[in-house]
């Protein structure tokens, strides 16, 4: 699977549509542990948006947003929440141990995580007891916004120079995320929502993927006029999957969540 480049503008280009679903999550997030002065990672920070998000939501915590692209980190840093820390690191050999964080919040970030099930133990294992995890990830690699890049890639044209692989890992279905949670020794509550989003502009579908999913391909696609022949060919695609109505383009994307709060307290100091 390609390491994308981010464009943190285009990015941001959806900005509200991108933080909604992380407002919603949070809203399910029972107090934490030592609030208001709760130690909060958001891993896959990203530009920053999510990390404002939080700083709403704890406006004293400790917050450190961790990010393995420097170019997200620079805008997060100016643009997104300049009073928070934040680190370079890849979110899938990060080791939360070392913060000990009451909130271990991820937005849209594990998908690109290969074996990303496995982390979600050792972040359990991470937090403080009564300490949370939040996370929502995408769940429309079904939808043609997906399929037919995959398809794309596939054709004769296109794949001698971007290959036919997967370009993400993919998210998995609630239950799994309930079963491995629970078996973390948390109480977990899991659901989904498909939200119908309203884009304006030409290829506004176009537009959305190239902050996400498109990231590998145009990694890929050095070549100017390459790029341009595929986005002409994947924008003709989409406008057909997702065509333009008298009041903008209907987008839906289906998105998972988990809430898990890890079991147990905390050991007791002094005398009985």
């Amino acid at each position: 699977m390609s390491t994308p480049t981010w464009d943190p503008a285009q990015y941001l280009r959806f900005a509200d549509e991108r933080t909604r679903p992380l407002r919603d999550l949070l809203a399910r997030v029972p107090a934490v542990p030592h609030e208001p002065a709760a130690t909060i990672l958001d891993i896959g920070c990203g530009p920053g948006n999510s990390t404002a998000v939080l700083r709403e939501r704890w406006p004293t915590a400790r917050i450190t947003g961790i990010d393995n692209s420097a170019e997200m980190l620079a805008t997060a840093r100016t643009e997104g929440e300049p009073s928070a820390d934040y680190l370079l690191a890849d979110a899938g050999g990060y080791d939360p141990a070392c913060a000990g964080p009451d909130l271990i919040a991820s937005n849209a970030t594990l998908q690109w995580i290969d074996g990303h099930l496995a982390l979600l133990p050792r972040w359990a294992g991470a937090l403080k007891p009564g300490g949370v995890i939040a996370f929502q990830v995408p769940g429309n690699f079904g939808s043609p916004s997906h399929t037919l890049l995959a398809e794309l890639r596939r054709t004769p044209r296109w794949r001698a120079l971007l290959g036919a692989d997967s370009t993400r890992a993919g998210a998995h279905e609630p239950g799994e995320y309930l079963e491995v949670l629970a078996g973390a020794g948390c109480a977990v509550d899991v659901w989904e929502t498909t939200y119908s989003t309203l884009l304006p502009g030409p290829d506004p579908v176009l537009e959305w993927v190239k902050g996400t999913a498109l990231r590998p391909v145009l990694t890929r696609l050095t070549d100017p006029a390459e790029r341009a022949a595929f986005l002409a060919e994947y924008g003709a695609l989409l406008r057909g999957a997702y065509p333009a109505g008298p009041h903008g383009t209907v987008f839906p994307f289906r998105r998972i969540f988990a809430v898990a709060v890890r079991q147990g307290r905390p050991a007791r100091s002094g005398r009985d």
